[in-house]
């Protein structure tokens, strides 16, 4: 889309007049996601024609396409069961204590189904993309990226078009049946209504992560530790039982679980800048309906510019592994500098106040994204310093490597944690216009960063999910036996996409840090209309009474009072012992579900790595390929262990917000809130880049340096490449969503925690 299409676009909607109190300009938002939904199915299409290779490539792609659906199916069951308990309660706060939102439960509900949906169609196109990947790469290197690229893309687009129709339809359901205010708050009941579905595609995100985590890890470690260190046969060989379960394990924890993360995140994202943008502007209903849209606006121009990028992902035959990053580059960087041109051009035409500074806040938050994953990239390919210095450190063994990564891993953090500093401040600075103590516009600018940063989510995602397919393909490609020179492409878009899987973490990690602190604002909102909500209620505690007669004398009432009045109040300050009680408990929730995650990947490692040994040793025809190992075995291991370890970490995020609420109030949550920011950002960063490092330093080492596979060396980089896995595909990605989630949670159980809590 030119500039001269978008302003046509913009006066034609401007033209039609709004429907009721919606502006016209709404109505781009759901056919921004039908555009996305029907370029979806387009690639999805386009990719499905594609040729499926030979006989045995085929059965090869039916054993994990198979696999990874059962688990699924499995998976979709405890969830919907842990669903129907959570929803049930909700029900009760809503309509027995009548502390909650009557709609709660229902877009509690819809949001798990649409980020459960996001990651089923995801992983269900990557499941058939592999073969055909493999394929095209017999016939060139360009035709394998695209196919496998374009599959990937399917993802990103489902995500985003689901995403605006999601929040496309509960606007319009709670602007026609919620009645009882005045427009001005009516706007702010809509957005903190429709933040609270963000729970749900939460809780679902964190299942998908944690889960698909362990299953993936699990069959992974098995496969490493056995297969290439103890037996020394290559990766991916069919001769190792645990193979099939590892390709299951890309697309379910790889594809399937950062597709429901980053769901999550684009909602979140919108949703609480929406609900900032009603709160900042309540004075005037005009200029507060143009600052619920904005956000909604660009993620829909940034769809389309998406589905551009995409088209640009293309490279010569022959191309280097330089020229593959730079074609995917080239997709993501020229849909970024449309984003920052039209933007503009959409801020311009709603001429909301300070329009400018929100538009500085936009690009802080493009800038800030790719810096981030430019930094990833950085420390996790083995094109830079960090990844070779990690490689060399493995010719004096396995100990060394993992102190090299752990200790690249930590210097990897100040980077991140800078440009979100700046970023943050710059983002509060312009859309506050300078006035410091304007903290509901400047917390918008924030929020809108945050839209900024994942508004071309539609290719971004698209890189990351390119990752786990171009994996699968070498895989197939190798079981398959198609030779070296296919293996030598497909291995070049593996290498590349463990790259792009470490940015899309980064880029993931990084906006859940600015989504988080919009959030912490919406919290605040959300307390208002709790407090309004049941002020009336004879049954609420003393100190939840004292708390609105206290607003009464400051501000005239809980209705006019401002972010500074709730700061004051609920004494939200480090001098306060319950908000530093919470912010040891946040800071603490962070490591507590790391060790939960990483330990439950060993315990499933563990199984894995018994049952290929004794497959391996009570039938000696599976090495000299005289018979088929027992795949489906090992799957099912993968399958029980994630379905059992996932739900106690999972459930310890909605339950500390809970408990925090009730014992320590307000302010305990808050530093709750802020405590697993500033831990789980860090830890996050630090996880992820270590293990993207430690996966890239082996790949360097298999590629010929310090005596290529099969050497010592080798070995020890698989080692730390083991310790790695979980590091960078269980437990740092699910952190993001850990803190998102605890962040939902306390929005909405603010009516309970006003109401009841002890302090």
């Amino acid at each position: 889309m030119n500039i001269e299409s978008t302003i046509s676009l913009l006066g034609a909607v401007q033209a039609a007049g709004a429907d009721g109190n919606i502006h016209a300009a709404f109505w781009i938002v759901p056919i921004a996601s039908i555009i996305a939904l029907a370029f979806a199915w387009h690639f999805y299409s386009g990719m499905k024609k594609e040729e499926e290779g030979t006989e045995t490539m085929r059965k090869i792609a039916g054993h994990v396409r198979s696999g990874a659906l059962a688990y699924l199916r499995q998976q979709y069951k405890v969830v919907a069961a842990v669903f129907v308990v959570i929803t049930i309660f909700f029900a009760f706060l809503a309509y027995g204590l009548k502390v909650q939102n009557d709609w709660v439960p229902f877009a509690f509900i819809t949001g798990g189904f649409f980020s459960g949906l996001a990651g089923f169609f995801g992983m269900k196109t990557a499941t058939y993309a592999s073969n055909r990947a493999a394929w095209a790469a017999n016939h060139s290197l360009d035709k394998g990226l695209r196919v496998a690229f374009r599959s990937g893309a399917v993802m990103g687009l489902v995500v985003v078009g689901l995403a605006l129709l999601d929040i496309s339809a509960w606007f319009l359901i709670l602007n026609f049946f919620i009645e009882d205010a005045s427009d001005a708050h009516k706007m702010v009941i809509i957005t903190t209504t429709m933040l609270t579905f963000g729970m749900g595609a939460s809780l679902q995100a964190l299942f998908a992560r944690v889960g698909g985590g362990i299953f993936t890890k699990a069959a992974d470690v098995g496969a490493d530790l056995v297969g290439k260190v103890e037996a020394g046969i290559p990766e991916d060989d069919p001769r190792n039982p645990a193979t099939i379960a590892d390709n299951v394990g890309d697309n379910v924890g790889d594809v399937a679980g950062m597709g429901a993360d980053l769901y999550e995140s684009y909602c979140g994202s919108i949703l609480a800048t929406a609900a900032l943008g009603a709160a900042a502007y309540m004075t005037s209903p005009e200029v507060q309906m143009k600052a619920v849209l904005a956000p909604m606006l660009i993620g829909a121009i940034g769809v389309v510019l998406s589905i551009f990028g995409i088209y640009l992902v293309r490279v010569r035959p022959g191309a280097s592994s330089k020229e593959l990053l730079g074609a995917l580059g080239r997709g993501v960087n020229a849909s970024s500098v449309l984003i920052a041109i039209t933007s503009f051009l959409v801020l311009y035409w709603l001429d909301t106040p300070r329009w400018l500074g929100n538009w500085g806040s936009i690009i802080v938050g493009l800038v800030t994204g790719i810096f981030i994953g430019k930094i990833t990239e950085y420390f996790t390919s083995e094109a830079y310093r960090p990844t070779k210095f990690i490689a060399e450190q493995a010719k004096t063994g396995p100990a060394t490597v993992i102190i090299g990564g752990m200790g690249t891993g930590m210097i990897s953090t100040f980077y991140p944690v800078i440009a979100i500093v700046i970023g943050t401040a710059l983002a509060y600075a312009f859309s506050s216009g300078g006035d410091l103590t304007d903290m509901s516009r400047g917390l918008y600018g924030i929020g809108i960063a945050a839209v900024g940063m994942l508004s071309t989510l539609g290719i971004t995602l698209a890189t990351d999910a390119y990752g786990p397919i171009a994996d699968n393909a070498g895989g197939n490609a190798e079981m398959s036996g198609l030779g070296k020179e296919v293996r030598k492409r497909t291995d070049m878009l593996d290498s590349l996409g463990n790259t792009t899987a470490a940015t899309g973490k980064g880029f993931a990690i990084g906006s859940a840090a600015l989504t988080a602190l919009a959030l912490l604002a919406s919290y605040v909102e959300e307390l208002r209309i709790g407090l309004v909500r049941v002020k009336d209620s004879p049954e609420i505690t003393e100190f939840a009474k004292e708390t609105i007669q206290k607003f009464s004398e400051i501000s005239g009432g809980v209705e006019s009072a401002s972010l500074l009045d709730f700061m004051t109040v609920y004494q939200v300050n480090l001098m306060n012992p319950k908000v530093l009680l919470g912010m040891f408990v946040g800071a603490m929730m962070s490591f507590l579900f790391c060790g939960l995650t990483m330990n439950a990947v060993g315990r499933a490692a563990n199984q894995m790595v018994n049952e290929v040994r004794r497959q391996f040793r009570e039938n000696l025809g599976i090495m000299k390929g005289t018979s088929e190992p027992d795949y489906a075995r090992c799957v099912s291991i993968s399958t029980k262990a994630a379905q059992k370890e996932m739900l106690f970490p999972s459930l310890l995020a909605v339950i500390a917000p809970v408990v925090t609420g009730l014992l320590l109030g307000v302010s305990g949550v808050l530093g709750l809130l802020g405590g697993s920011l500033a831990s789980g950002f860090v830890l996050a960063v630090f996880m992820a880049n270590s293990g993207g490092a430690w996966d890239n330093a082996k790949k360097y080492i298999e590629q010929g340096n310090f005596g290529g596979k099969g050497s010592d060396a080798h070995k020890a980089a698989v080692i730390g490449d083991t310790v790695g896995d979980p590091f960078k595909d269980t437990s740092g990605p699910s952190l993001n969503i850990l803190i998102k989630l605890m962040s939902m949670v306390a929005i909405v159980m603010a009516g309970f925690t006003v109401s009841y809590s002890l302090i």
